[in-house]
């Protein structure tokens, strides 16, 4: 059976997606079978992973509001073997207000799941920087929720905010949902302010908080533009070697 994994934050900017994307490839070259959801509408991860939303015939917004079959709208990664991306596009920044009248609409993207579940190990799902209803969505689907937070000012703004909601999730429509753990990214070793505010998560979530620390890279940060995820673009990379650190931590729950 899957274990399905919400990537979320409200906060933009905390490299949800690059932590889909690369934990993703990570997961299927180590040979488990993996699907990632892009559920932001920017379509960050589908071009990350070397799918284009403006060219894929269905997309993740079909399967919430059109009732396509979600298997009908997964794309193979071009760049890794194992790896399938459900991807968005800039239509599924209406799914939200189309849905506002549909019984049980936060559970619709755990229904499409369902028929997929026994094709993967891991499911990653990208969430868009809000607490609407895709997140909710999200939620509702998955088992557990990874929780990136950059090492800068401000960093744990908000986060009590996503954890109200969890909880709520937790309460009133997904008791299964966990936090699977808590990601350090963007750190930069050599400023004060990177290591007192990994002091400071390590500090509030204790043994929830991963080894691995994502740090600023290069590398990481040009991948994007290329349409790949760090492990192909760089393989060579320290940001594709903490992301394999971070698949290997990941992998030691299954």
């Amino acid at each position: 059976m899957s274990r399905v994994i919400a990537i979320a934050n409200q906060k933009g900017g905390v490299a949800k997606t690059t932590t889909a994307v690369n934990l993703g490839a990570c997961l299927a070259m180590l040979g488990r079978r993996t699907l990632v959801v892009d559920a932001d509408p920017q379509g960050n991860a589908s071009s990350g992973l070397g799918v284009s939303p403006a060219k894929v015939s269905r997309s993740l917004y079909d399967v919430l509001v059109g009732g396509v079959p979600l298997r009908a709208a997964v794309v193979r990664c071009p760049w890794v073997e194992q790896l399938d991306v459900v991807p968005a596009n800039l239509s599924l920044a209406g799914a939200e207000v189309e849905l506002v009248g549909v019984a049980g609409r936060e559970s619709v993207l755990a229904r499409g799941l369902a028929e997929v579940k026994s094709d993967y190990t891991f499911i990653l799902i990208d969430c868009p920087p809000s607490l609407g209803l895709l997140t909710l969505n999200a939620l509702t689907a998955a088992d557990s929720v990874i929780i990136p937070i950059q090492c800068e000012y401000y960093a744990l703004e908000g986060v009590g905010h996503l954890l109200n909601t969890i909880q709520l999730v937790k309460r009133r429509l997904n008791p299964r949902l966990e936090i699977e753990g808590v990601l350090l990214t963007m750190f930069n070793g050599r400023t004060n302010l990177s290591i007192q505010v990994a002091e400071e998560v390590k500090k509030h979530f204790r043994q929830k908080v991963y080894r691995t620390i994502i740090p600023r890279n290069v590398r990481l940060s040009e991948a994007p533009s290329h349409g790949m995820p760090v492990v192909v673009y760089d393989p060579r990379s320290r940001g594709a070697e903490v992301y394999f650190e971070l698949a290997k931590e990941v992998m030691g729950g299954e």
